[in-house]
């Protein structure tokens, strides 16, 4: 490859390609006669052509994959009498291994999930919709056996995904009119309960990842809840951001949390949201998700 060929594969945008042709005539003014310049022109007129048609299908193809898993989200927020509910999740790229979903499951029970899928972009996001895909798929059993929907999902990815490969999960079942919880943190960052009281409970990994282990056993966490309650479930871009060679931590997400403590959970979403995009500048470097429950 040469000079030129270079320069134009390395060109980061239409504005730099246009720079690179212009250069590369006025160069050849001096050395060349102009019916020469003029096949030149016309030559890299048509090149410029090709690659600006290229980056139009590659923009829509990402355009129409940020549509469809937009849709694979949760499209309403389910209703209950005994819990209010709120997700959001903000993707650095196009595209993202972030997700949450809320599962029914019947007789006032939901399912509350947050998953991130190692990788970035599409690779990312496809392995996103089958996880999510499998555990919709096997809601119907979730209540009565959710260690055996978790082992058929690590399966699932196991089989279907490179080594190295894996996902982070957090599944929980909350039967509302008991305000119990029974859940599997898959080596997921662990949520937390801000009791009534103003105390702190995390749930801790009862599981490592899905999908890097053919043989792999889970156990179920407990929480009994009360009335006032908040439950907050996030992914690592919240407590990684980063300002310079800091973390945003847990810590300040804890702040956040009690800030908002009596604020509804879209609310507390916001705020929390709110507070790691101004420790960060706006600089987003990896997915944004939360899922929060309060106990009415």
């Amino acid at each position: 490859m040469d000079d030129l060929e270079q320069r134009l594969a390395s060109a980061a945008g239409r504005t730099e390609l246009a720079q690179v042709i212009e250069e590369h005539v006025r160069s050849m003014a001096s050395v060349a006669d102009p019916s020469a310049i003029a096949l030149e022109v016309v030559r890299l007129a048509e090149r410029l052509a090709e690659r600006m048609d290229r980056e139009r299908r590659v923009d829509r193809e990402i355009a129409i994959a940020r549509d469809v898993q937009r849709r694979l989200f949760p499209q309403h927020v389910p209703e209950l009498p005994h819990v209010q509910l709120a997700a959001r999740c903000i993707h650095a790229r196009s595209v993202g291994g972030d997700y949450y979903d809320f599962l029914d499951l019947g007789a006032d029970r939901v399912g509350l999930v947050l998953g991130d899928v190692s990788g970035k972009g599409v690779h990312a996001a496809l392995r996103m919709a089958n996880l999510q895909a499998h555990l919709r798929s096997q809601a119907g059993s979730a209540p009565q056996d959710p260690l055996r929907v978790l082992r058929q999902a690590n399966r699932m990815l196991w089989e279907s995904t490179h080594p190295g490969d894996f996902a982070t999960l957090f599944f929980g079942v909350l039967a509302a009119p008991a305000r119990r919880l029974t859940y599997i943190n898959c080596g997921h960052n662990p949520p937390l309960c801000l009791r009534r009281d103003g105390t702190i409970e995390w749930l801790r990994a009862t599981a490592t990842v899905l999908g890097a282990f053919e043989e792999w056993e889970c156990a179920l966490g407990r929480m009994q809840l009360a009335s006032g309650d908040l439950l907050v479930a996030y992914s690592d871009g919240v407590t990684e951001a980063r300002n310079g060679g800091e973390h945003f931590g847990e810590e300040r997400l804890v702040d956040a949390i009690r800030s908002h403590a009596d604020a509804p959970p879209d609310l507390v979403i916001a705020g929390i949201l709110e507070r790691v995009q101004s420790f960060s500048a706006g600089d987003q470097s990896d997915d944004l998700t939360l899922l929060v429950a309060r106990l009415r």
